[in-house]
């Protein structure tokens, strides 16, 4: 199969291991759903992280602009 179309034969193991896991016949790595929503968290976690440095970013600014500390609490 792989010489007729031209496929490497690695390619064509590769889409058989990826079936068998799909399939339950293999549990030695991820299934195609849980690959893409690994991608999908992934994605997800790094727009998290952009967004928390964003927020870290402009509370500092605030903080810097408006001179203001957060007095002590004189309870303790």
């Amino acid at each position: 199969m792989a010489r007729e179309y031209e496929i490497a034969r690695l390619t064509i193991t590769n889409w058989l291991k990826q079936d068998d896991l799909d399939a339950g016949r293999r549990s030695n790595g991820l299934t195609t759903a849980e690959s893409l929503e690994v991608a999908k968290l992934r994605k997800k976690v790094r727009a998290l992280e952009v967004e928390r440095d964003i927020l870290k970013k402009a509370a500092a600014w605030f903080a810097r602009e408006t001179d203001s500390v957060p007095a002590k609490s004189s309870n303790s």
